[in-house]
């Protein structure tokens, strides 16, 4: 089983940027379609960004389309979001995660059998 850590999370003023960061050990990374997913207080995980085993397909929740940046280096075991044009509502812990269920939707937290520790993100108007 991959072994996931997220770094990167911070406060920031509305408009600034942030990367998170997800090291992986364990199985080898790039045998698995990752992914990342938010959780504000009182609501439900909610699905941000996926990316394919060698980068080549990615996919964004709506909201996040055009500011959010999903990408890996397989070499370094490690994925990353880039996250410009900051927001409020972008305020949430961010966690990363290792699709294990094949045929599972990409965008289900059902999918997905291995879990960071989860990297808090505040955005400050």
């Amino acid at each position: 089983q991959v072994h996931l850590v997220e770094s990167g999370g911070g406060l920031v003023q509305a408009g600034d940027s942030l990367r998170l960061s997800c090291a992986a050990s364990g199985r080898t990374f790039s045998t698995y379609y990752m992914g990342w997913f938010r959780q504000a207080p009182g609501k439900e995980r909610e699905f941000v960004a996926s990316i394919s085993w060698t980068g080549g397909s990615t996919s964004y929740v709506d909201s996040v389309k055009g500011r959010f940046t999903i990408s890996r280096d397989n070499a370094k075991n490690t994925m990353y979001l880039q996250m410009n044009s900051l927001k409020p509502e972008d305020t949430a812990v961010y966690y990363c995660a290792a699709k294990t269920v094949r045929i599972g939707p990409e965008s289900s937290p059902r999918s997905y059998g291995a879990w960071g520790q989860g990297t808090q993100v505040t955005v400050s108007s």
